[in-house]
């Protein structure tokens, strides 16, 4: 037995449909947008992602480093350990990308073996691609605590043959609430010797995908919990009560999710907010500066705060190496960028012009409890943020 979908109360339903508004809003602005600064937004959010997830697991990585990472460059602070982390997390995620659009893929033990390959196969000491060969204690670092003692290996079969046939189902099952219950039983079940909550996270991602609705890096809540570590370990924490547990409510942990969906979702929207007038000031930069309009993206992104290397700068502007340093160079001189390095190790970061021209498009606006905005009185609250950290 696996853990159950809980019965949700009509708050629930009522949260589902905030969250379902919210999809149709980044659905417009995100499929197919002509907007020239969308495939940063994509970028940066995927960069993000990657961050999140992994720094829950102890790789803390900036996005900058990330973001080279996604575009197959040389990372700069990150370290050898961290970045084998995140080739292998962007490498699942580029593939979950790929299956969610697959109109015969299929559900299957293999596919989750083959997920968490890709994450581990750095470190064979961790049997990537298989299930763990047994027993599996979660230990608390600061106290030396267990606080989580997994199902034991035989049963591991089995009760991932019972997820994937809770996949493969069409029961009427929100998908949010379908990917929280995949989330929660793959974390739960901890099928693998490494890797299980970068799988679960990233399992999660892909039956949100999956519904088509958006693309599957606007799908993602990994962010968000890589920004809520304390609390995701808290209610993961009190929905197991330290061990396989499965007959316990998955309701607390639902409502947790679905607020992660609410909050990440008013986030991306925020985002792309900011960044529609950000680029019109970019553009307007630009043209004051008298450097030419292929330079926009580029100096879109160094506004953000991220790098430029020359590679990156000729791939978003498609020009060769020497146009590239020629326009690297005027975007010096006319106070945009700054060179930092030499030769092969140079990169170039934003100026005060630029970082003044961010800040000026920086929208406050607070994240709500979305069961604050219902109709239906609910006393749900995240959970504290003690805890495991």
């Amino acid at each position: 037995m696996i853990y159950a979908v809980p019965k949700l109360g009509q708050a629930d339903h009522e949260v589902l449909a905030l969250i379902a508004d919210q999809k149709e809003r980044l659905r417009l602005f995100t499929q197919n947008s002509p907007n020239r600064w969308m495939g940063s937004l994509r970028r940066s959010t995927f960069a993000r992602a990657i961050v999140g997830s992994n720094s829950i697991e102890g790789y803390h990585a900036t996005v900058g480093d990330a973001i080279a990472v996604v575009q197959h460059e040389q990372t700069m602070e990150a370290s050898d350990e961290t970045v084998a982390a995140l080739q292998g997390y962007r490498d699942a995620m580029t593939y979950i990308m790929q299956a969610a659009s697959d109109p015969y893929f299929e559900f299957s033990q293999q596919f989750l073996k083959s997920l968490q390959f890709m994450m581990i196969r750095h470190d064979m000491t961790k049997n990537p691609g298989q299930w763990r060969p047994g027993a599996i204690f979660i230990v608390e670092q600061a106290t030396g605590k267990t606080v989580y003692d997994g199902p034991e290996a035989e049963q591991i079969n089995a009760l991932i043959e019972e997820l994937i046939a809770f996949l493969k189902a069409d029961n009427g099952t929100p998908v949010a609430v379908r990917a929280a219950m995949a989330h929660l039983n793959l974390t739960m079940i901890h099928p693998f010797k490494d890797g299980n909550g970068r799988m679960a996270r990233a399992l999660q991602t892909f039956v949100l995908a999956r519904e088509g609705v958006l693309h599957p890096v606007f799908s993602s809540i990994e962010e968000w919990l890589g920004n809520h570590t304390p609390q995701y370990y808290r209610i993961l924490a009190e929905t197991g009560k330290g061990r396989w547990n499965p007959g316990r409510d998955a309701l607390p942990w639902v409502r947790f999710c679905l607020t992660a969906h609410h909050q990440q979702a008013a986030t991306l929207i925020r985002r792309n907010d900011e960044y529609a007038r950000l680029y019109e000031l970019v553009v307007a930069a630009v043209e004051k500066a008298g450097t030419h309009e292929r330079c926009t993206i580029s100096v879109f992104d160094a506004a953000l705060g991220w790098p430029i290397t020359n590679p990156r700068y000729r791939a978003d502007a498609e020009v060769g190496e020497y146009m590239a340093t020629r326009d690297l160079k005027s975007l010096c001189e006319a106070g945009l960028f700054e060179p930092i390095g030499e030769k092969r190790g140079r990169f170039y970061r934003r100026t005060a012009v630029l970082e003044k021209i961010r800040n000026a498009v920086r929208i406050k606006r607070p994240l709500e409890n979305p069961y604050d905005l219902v109709k239906t009185p609910t006393r749900y609250r995240l959970p504290s943020a003690e805890g495991r950290r």
